[in-house]
């Protein structure tokens, strides 16, 4: 009874978000609230809520704080050498710009922080997105997808688990499927190829060499988007001082306009150029002390945040005023975190978890046993979906490495399958990084989830292909 009443509330869940019947918070709140009383154990509910609210706790105050970090360095122009590098090369290109995405994701990736790709990302590619109409959650769907399949680092969670869970080296979990997560990767930027041709299509091609180069007094609209190669840029009145076009959208009012493309604007007042160099300084050893775990991520970005404040801006009012300026996506993000608190504390607290994970493992016919790091690589991907890394590599992979094992599969092989997920998994409403994706990208999880998982599937299994053909499972 749990294992079904565990699947139809993950079913009902996913159903009301992405019809957009209820919004995710209010549904991840309700729905297992919902169901725990469904399940006879309404009186144990805040014990649930309590527990799932303390274990992503740490999580909830490393997002705020890391929000709150690199909006400053945004603000102060630390990323603004990278958005003036990829608008050059992107030439107002959509499909430039969607390669770009996915480029710009796979190398931020590399610390091993979802939350920490999807800021930078996001403050980096959303302005030219939005500026030339482009779909928001082809970014989205790109980003995560890519950092999906670098979050196999060892750095990165997925592999140190499944090493853990195991009892294996991560070295020789991850280096042999190195090839393989390589090709994964190389068919994220196929994918973002696909799509980016797909949006030039639909948009045509522009050029912005003149918006990057004009003097800051004018000012320039986007009239709208030609066939390929058709240049329609036309001056506008009433100059606002910024380098950034101002679009003409019935859809936007100026003002949320204007501050949506602020990152771009090279004359902004927070602009910290004599500071430059101490908060890349800064950032990198932030990100080497992540990398090293010389503390606890929230310890590192609670500390960052608060140098960088007092050293960029150190009068009070300019310190509240950037925190001010970062409340909105701080508040959507940890409220959604600890809106997901719920979720996971009944799912797990009720028996629900356990109790799907040994139907799916039960399920498994006795003859597929030979085969069962190939099993334990499909299964990756609807489990990492439905649950937490945590869940699937301490409560699934050993008991599915326990029936490879009698059949002669090595554990090796099922640590290996078991990291073919991951490029969904980044995907799932259980991953606190996708609501910081969403959020600042202005995308509703619901559009995203139907755009972005047919695509990070076949991703996934793109993975595991690669595994099997190149022996590593």
């Amino acid at each position: 009874m749990l294992t079904i009443l565990g699947f139809a509330m993950i079913a009902t869940f996913l159903v009301l978000i992405m019809t957009k019947k209820m919004s995710p918070i209010a549904a991840l709140v309700l729905i297992p609230a919902l169901f725990c009383v469904a399940v006879g154990q309404g009186a144990k509910l805040g014990d649930y809520v309590i527990e799932g609210v303390g274990n992503l706790a740490p999580t909830a105050a490393m997002l705020m704080f890391a929000i709150v970090y690199f909006g400053v360095m945004i603000d102060v122009g630390l990323f603004d050498p990278i958005v003036r590098g990829i608008l050059r090369f992107c030439k107002a290109d959509p499909m430039r710009i969607v390669v770009g995405t996915a480029v710009l994701a796979a190398i931020v990736s590399l610390d091993g922080d979802g939350s920490t790709t999807f800021m930078i990302t996001v403050s980096a590619m959303y302005p030219l997105y939005k500026r030339l109409k482009m779909s928001l959650v082809v970014m989205t769907g790109v980003a995560a997808t890519a950092n999906g399949v670098m979050n196999t680092l060892p750095w990165g969670g997925p592999t140190a688990r499944a090493a853990t869970a195991l009892k294996l080296d991560a070295s020789e979990i991850f280096i042999p499927m190195i090839p393989a997560l390589a090709v994964g990767l190389l068919a994220v930027f196929l994918l973002s190829y696909v799509l980016g041709l797909r949006e030039r299509k639909r948009l045509g091609m522009l050029t912005l060499d003149e918006a990057l180069v004009r003097e800051p007094e004018q000012e320039t609209v986007l009239a709208g988007a030609g066939g390929p190669g058709e240049d329609r840029l036309r001056k506008g009145s009433g100059g606002t001082g910024s380098a950034d076009l101002t679009q003409d959208d019935d859809d936007d009012e100026d003002g949320e306009d204007e501050e949506e493309l602020k990152g771009l604007d090279p004359n902004r007042s927070t602009l910290r150029p004599k500071l430059y160099w101490f908060n890349a300084g800064l950032t990198i050893a932030l990100l080497t002390a992540m990398i090293m775990e010389l503390m606890p991520i929230p310890v590192l970005f609670l500390l960052g945040a608060a140098l960088a404040l007092t050293v960029n801006f150190p009068h009070m009012p300019d310190q509240r005023a950037r925190i001010a300026a970062h409340a909105d996506n701080v508040l959507n993000v940890s409220g959604m975190v600890f809106a997901a608190a719920v979720f996971t504390g009944v799912l797990t607290g009720t028996g629900m978890v356990e109790n799907m994970a040994d139907w799916v493992v039960g399920a498994v016919p006795d003859a597929m046993g030979p085969h069962m790091a190939i099993v334990t690589g499909l299964l990756s991907l609807p489990l990492t979906y439905f649950m937490s890394n945590d869940g699937f590599y301490f409560g699934v992979v050993p008991v599915l490495a326990e029936a490879g094992a009698a059949h002669g599969v090595s554990p090796l092989e099922i640590a290996r399958a078991s990291l073919a997920g991951q490029a969904l998994h980044m995907s799932s409403p259980l991953v606190p990084a996708v609501y910081v994706l969403v959020g600042m990208a202005k995308v509703e999880f619901g559009d995203h989830t139907r755009f972005t998982v047919k695509w990070a599937v076949l991703t996934s299994l793109v993975v595991l292909g690669a595994g099997i053909l190149f022996g590593t499972i």
